[in-house]
Parts: C-alpha cells; structure tokens; sequence
C-alpha cells in the first residue's frame, strides 16, 4: 500500500495557474468486487436525495462541459455519455497513458456517471446519469512528465476552453480547478470569459478551493463574478478543514469520503472542493433539465434559496447559503418564469474586501442517515483503493493523484 501527494501546475498567460491536484491515493489490496458495496458507499446520492430528484429527471438533454485534464470516455460507467473532447493544451500525457484524464474522469463520473453491468449496478452512478459529458482539457495531471512545458506555453487555456465550451452546446461548465495561492488575483481574460459564458446562458460552478489550513487564500476563478462557489463538507454536514472559508462561497456539497472513477478500472474515495463543485454542477443539470429556460442568475439564486441546513445567518463563509439540495430547487424552479438573460456587472474594483469568517459555527447539520463524500477545485485527493475493476494495470501498487489546483 502506498500514498503519493503531488500537484500539478499550468500557467497561464500573466499568472500560474495553480491546479491544487495534490490528491493523495492509497491502494488497497484487490478484494473481490462487490458492486453494490461501490453504490452503498456514494453516500452523496442519498445526501442530495438523487432519488427522488430523479422521478423528475436524470439530467436528460443537458450539456456539461467538465474543463480539467480530460475524460475517458470508454470507461464502462461514462460510455455512451461523453461528447467529442477538446484540447486546449496540445501536449503531455495521451488517451492510455498512466497520467492522462485522471481528475477529469472522476469529476465527469460525479457529474453523470450511469453505472455499468446489469441494470447498471455496478460502479459508480452519477447525480445527472443521463446528462452529456464536453471534455475540455485545459490543465496537466499532477504526474504528467511535460508539466514543466506547460510553464511557457498555452497560457490562456482555461479562458479559451470556456469560451470554447460556451460556443460548443455546453449548458453548464464545471471548474474543479483554481488558483488559491497567495499571490492569485482576478486574470481579465478568466473574468471575461466566464461573463461571456454567463451571457450566453451558461451556468458556470467552480470549487471554492483546497486553502481552508493554507490561509483561506481567495481561489480564482470561483471568485469571478456569477460563478456558483462550491465548498466542501462531510457526510454530517461539517466543512472539510481543506475547504476554503471565503465570502464568495454558494454553495456545500459532499467533498469528504467520496466514491470517484478513474481510468485504471478501479475506484477510489477522494477529498476535495473539486468534488464539491462536480456534485453542484450534477445538480445544475438536474435543474436545467426540468426548466431550460432558466437564467444561469436564476438558478444560482434558486441554489441559495432552497438550500438545506443553511447557516444560523442565512449565509457563511464556510459553507455559503447551505447544502444544495436540486430537488427543492426543482420544485420551487417551477414558480419561476424565465426572464431575459442579463449579464453580471461590476464596477472598478472586482470585489469588496469580503468579511472573513469570524468563528466558526460549522457543525453536524442534522441529515438524516449517512452521507458521503466530495472533492474541489481541481482540489481531488483520492485516498483508497474501493475496488478492482476487470481491466488491471502493471502496477498493482498504483497510486496517483487527483488535483489539477494551482500552485
């Protein structure tokens, strides 16, 4: 058995964009595979009441674009679900390789993975099983040997992957990814192109980053203006310690202990804001699915409004307004009358100073029965081997690493 910690690092063109992957996994010896045992430990599902959000829909006809280190899309429980990928990086790792499409796997199986084997039993389900995966590669895994490369060159990636995917079909954008360093600060290019995402319709989630024992340092591009900022709590609605405390914070959603896919064929349980910010953009789709016309600003508020276990003051900056919750927003979503797209403004300045979290009031918020886990911004540490799938590696001890966060 073996841990590895690592982080991947992409530049982009003023400033390093720090993908927080250090993902830390330990490999558990191969034990026969039990695939309910996978589905009985994606406690996520039961915390945000997939069921019955799914008697409404599965995230049918709903496009999410997962921009991170790429996405297998023959993997048993996401084939049939992945769209034709772009790369806004051109190098590094490829399609079989050992460092390729790690993170951006387990965030599109979060997102809409659908299981596999009869009746789909096996492997890992999704929050939207039916919605449609858009691969954008705009960042290295943590291992791969030509990160150094990515230093000097394709500094824009994640700002033309997002205006990419926003000409591209994609109904939401998932950012499991960051830069929370301490010098990160707002890069115009980010910011303008997640405003021209949202001026399209897009709704555009991001994780709240990895920093919580770092500083709580200010995480972009969770920080732009319009994005829906996912933090990361536990199966008893407590934040992770690695979730990062900051005014901008939407929304929790699971980030500890939480069932991921990787390319390999085996399953792991990770930690992490990314996670945290796949389980918020599976539950946008949901939303979008039932109600279309929606306004990514709509369904932003309808998140904030319909939260669960909401914070004493209504709002923290541990955990935002409280634990999404798509079947609340569903149903109140249908209240609603879709408005006009009008697009986020701002003044001179990108933000107000933003209060700090005083004291912390986190605590167990009361859900019934066991929960489980997320990850975020490019913010994913796999920690265990759950189980071996049919298609085996060289390898046995193989461990990697599941963070593109910046640093």
């Amino acid at each position: 058995m073996r841990t590895v910690r690592n982080t991947t690092t992409v530049t982009r063109r003023t400033a390093a964009l720090s993908l927080l992957l250090a993902a830390s996994l330990t490999l558990v010896p191969a034990t026969t595979a039990h695939a309910d045992g996978i589905r009985a430990q994606q406690w996520a599902l039961d915390a945000l009441h997939t069921q019955q959000a799914w008697r409404t829909t599965k995230g049918k006809g709903v496009t999410v674009a997962v921009l991170d280190t790429g996405v297998e899309a023959d993997h048993p429980d996401l084939s049939g679900n992945v769209l034709p990928a772009k790369d806004m990086i051109g190098f590094g790792a490829r399609p079989g390789d050992r460092d390729w499409a790690r993170h951006g796997t387990a965030m599109a199986g979060i997102i809409a993975g659908h299981g596999h084997g009869a009746g789909d039993s096996d492997g890992v389900m999704g929050v939207a099983p039916e919605a449609r995966i858009l691969p954008v590669r705009v960042i290295l895994e943590d291992g791969d040997p030509a990160r150094a490369r990515a230093r000097t060159s394709r500094g824009n990636a994640l700002a033309d992957g997002i205006r990419w995917a926003a000409d591209h079909g994609a109904d939401v954008i998932n950012l499991s990814l960051g830069d929370d360093s301490a010098s990160a600060h707002p890069e115009p290019t980010e910011d303008e192109a997640v405003q021209y995402a949202l001026g399209k319709g897009v709704v555009v989630v991001a994780s709240a980053g990895n920093g919580g024992e770092k500083g709580d340092h200010i995480s972009y591009p969770a920080a732009y203006p319009g994005v829906i900022a996912a933090t990361a709590v536990d199966r008893y609605g407590t934040r992770g310690a690695f979730s990062t405390r900051r005014w901008y914070a939407t929304i929790s959603a699971p980030g500890v202990d939480v069932v991921i896919a990787d390319p390999d064929h085996k399953y792991y349980e990770g930690w992490g804001t990314s996670a945290a910010s796949a389980f918020v953009s599976g539950a946008v789709a949901l939303v979008k699915a039932a109600h279309p016309g929606l306004t990514p600003a709509q369904i932003k508020k309808l998140l904030e409004d319909t939260a669960r276990n909401a914070p004493l003051d209504g709002h923290d900056d541990s955990r935002g307004f409280g634990f999404v919750d798509p079947v609340a927003a569903i149903r109140a979503a249908a209240r609603l009358q879709p408005r006009e797209l009008r697009p986020a403004a701002y003044g001179e300045k990108y933000f107000g100073p933003g209060p700090d979290a005083a004291e912390s009031t986190d605590g167990p918020a009361g859900w019934a029965g066991p929960l489980a886990g997320g990850t975020g911004g490019v913010l994913l540490v796999a920690a265990a081997v759950l189980w071996r799938g049919r298609r085996e590696r060289d390898d046995d001890d193989h461990a990697g690493t599941f963070h593109p966060w910046a640093r």
